[in-house]
């Protein structure tokens, strides 16, 4: 197979979805050509007429969500008409899978230059909106009544695993918030952030940050919060992914293709795989998925040195990283925190993981592979594992 590498990717800040959220009155689109736009002037050598294909994906599609986005996003972003494009659907790991699919064609040598992202304007578009499930499902018992809402889902994970304590997932929800607060604090998380202008009745402003963010919250704020998924449950919003507005996307292209333009290699595509699991607890998906990428590319999860996780909800990692033996506070895990604290607009997720692993890999050169994972609804997981350009074999932090 031929060398796939990420050349560089970046988001939108994520706002809250709402009428009160930032975005409440940008287009989806919008947001996803504003991302666009910001890859491209970071990347000036880049040959637009080049790239091979535009994937974007998005979970709602309609609307300002629908007519193909890839295409559309293209050229309102503008890039040349030559350039074709498409749009996906894989709920949450969206972004993930058009990453995954076009890193296969450039691997197989179809594609040289490929561009991947999502978007999720979930004030909007609010998950299920005019969604019509087949009546099978429930009239066939295939699937629970309430295997759609996601919450009830991840109750179930806590029913399933006692050990899997709400004191646990509390304790992790605030030190997601903690984390993400101090990676704003270095300048981690804002070198990778596209500034969108957007307006409200007070007027314009520019967004540079995500808006969701509580970094003051403790165990004492968690410890009150209604458990709105199931009387006296042990799942708060404190312990959910918000629901959230924004855009990702990335550039992905051939080892030899970028030497040959002098594009950047932030990360290199070792392996990727999804897996399928009951729908009902929909939260295990990563569990697998990761265990088939990991036999693809002949890991073992000891060698992963960072793991960019997706927080759908607390939960949900802490019932990955039980599985394989990892601490709930484990410096590999989300170091930089995650989608608690920044938002989880769906489909377009999985490239924010990407996004963050690559940043820290051009500050750990001592760790070589890295995970990005994910569940999905309906009851599927995602995983893509990354190989550190810049890993020099010295032990480090």
């Amino acid at each position: 197979m031929r060398e796939v590498v990420f050349v560089d990717g970046v988001r939108t800040p994520f706002g809250r979805a709402g009428e009160k959220g930032m975005y409440a009155s940008t287009r989806a689109d919008d947001l996803a050509v504003k991302a666009l736009q910001g890859l491209v002037n970071r990347n000036p050598d880049l040959p637009l007429d080049r790239v091979d294909d535009v994937g974007i994906a998005a979970t709602t599609q309609q609307g300002d969500q629908g007519l193909t986005l890839g295409r559309t996003v293209s050229i309102l972003a503008g890039l040349p008409t030559t350039v074709p494009g498409f749009a996906l659907d894989r709920m949450c790991a969206g972004a993930m899978t058009v990453t995954a699919m076009m890193g296969g064609a450039i691997g197989s040598g179809q594609y040289d230059l490929a561009i991947a992202g999502g978007v999720e304007h979930m004030g909007h578009h609010p998950i299920g909106l005019n969604a019509d499930p087949n009546p099978r499902f429930v009239a066939e018992k295939l699937v629970s009544p309430d295997a759609l809402n996601m919450g009830i889902t991840a109750e179930r994970l806590h029913d399933r695993f006692p050990e899997l304590t709400k004191e646990r997932a509390d304790r992790f929800g605030m030190l997601s918030q903690h984390k993400v607060q101090a990676a704003y604090d270095r300048g981690d998380i804002q070198a990778d952030l596209v500034p969108v202008a957007y307006k409200t009745s007070e007027g314009w402003g520019l967004a540079t940050e995500d808006e969701g963010r509580r970094p003051n919250t403790t165990m004492e704020d968690l410890a009150g919060l209604k458990t709105p998924f199931r009387p006296h449950g042990r799942v708060t919003a404190g312990t959910s992914s918000p629901l959230t507005d924004g855009a990702t996307i990335s550039l992905l292209a051939g080892g030899d293709t970028a030497r040959e333009l002098g594009l950047s290699a932030k990360m290199r595509m070792v392996s990727f795989a999804f897996a399928g699991v009951e729908p009902e607890v929909m939260g295990l998906g990563p569990v697998p998925s990761t265990e088939k990428a990991l036999k693809k590319a002949g890991l073992k999860i000891e060698d992963i040195g960072l793991f960019e996780l997706n927080e759908a909800f607390a939960v949900q990692v802490l019932s990955f990283t039980d599985h394989f033996g990892i601490a709930d506070d484990d410096p590999r895990v989300n170091p930089w925190g995650g989608a608690i604290a920044f938002g989880h607009p769906l489909a377009a997720s999985g490239v924010r993981l990407m996004v963050q692993l690559a940043r820290q890999f051009e500050q750990r050169p001592d760790v070589r592979f890295g995970v990005t994972a994910m569940c999905v609804g309906l009851g599927q997981g995602g995983t893509v594992i990354w190989e550190n350009p810049h890993f020099n074999g010295k032990k480090g932090k």
